[in-house]
């Protein structure tokens, strides 16, 4: 099991865990980790980028660009947030802890980025660079090697086209939560037929787990013909 970076600065490993809804219930002058969260998020993707850009000369912007996504998606990291067991350094709210806020995708998604960019802060790019490359950066290779690295939404597009119907058409069902922290709820649609349901923080990333949902459910029909 990959082990936690140390940090020098012990306050700001704490900070990168502290969700917005834990300051309601501490007498504690502390900040949540949304700062840390926008700084991790663009460390995260640069980190992932580079990395990319000189393991794989071969491949294209359009590859790149939708490998990465696999890789930096709120599934991906709140996986790898699972296995290095974030859930139980999160501080929340009561309310939040009621909800199963430790398995929450999202706020385990979030707590990673956070945790990224306060471990850029604490150690600099290079600890970054080492910490990613043991948790998410040789997950590349598995997706290259199933050639996994094409877009649900492409993937979806093909299969469709393949049965000579009309595209996909997406659209959001429903917007939840702050302004700075929405999640969209979009519906991939065929023919006037809802084929999946998708989450996301945006409506990119609900579009795209929309079409993996159409896709698991077309597999679903041919393997049950």
């Amino acid at each position: 099991m990959v082990k936690i970076p140390e940090f020098k600065n012990k306050e700001l490993f704490e900070q990168s865990f502290i969700h917005r809804s834990y300051l309601n219930e501490t007498k504690k002058k502390v900040s949540s980790n949304e700062r840390l969260e926008f700084l991790g998020d663009s460390v995260l993707s640069f980190v992932v980028s580079q990395y990319l850009y000189s393991k794989y000369p071969d491949f294209n912007e359009g590859i790149l660009t939708n490998l990465r996504s696999l890789l930096v998606n709120t599934k991906s990291l709140a996986q790898a947030a699972r296995e290095l067991d974030f859930g139980k350094y999160l501080k929340l709210s009561k309310g939040e802890e009621e909800s199963r806020g430790r398995q929450n995708q999202s706020l385990l998604a979030d707590s990673f980025e956070a945790f990224v960019g306060a471990l850029f802060i604490d150690s600099g790019i290079e600890a970054v660079k080492k910490f990613l490359g043991e948790v998410i950066l040789p997950k590349a290779e598995l997706y290259v090697k199933n050639r996994a690295f094409k877009d649900p939404k492409s993937l979806l597009q093909e299969k469709i086209q393949a049965q000579k119907q009309a595209s996909p058409v997406y659209r959001v069902i429903n917007e939840e939560g702050p302004a700075h922290a929405k999640i969209f709820t979009v519906g991939a649609y065929v023919n006037e037929k809802l084929m999946g349901k998708g989450y996301g923080k945006s409506k990119q990333e609900a579009e795209e787990n929309a079409a993996k949902e159409a896709l698991g459910k077309i597999r679903l029909e041919k393997k049950n013909k």
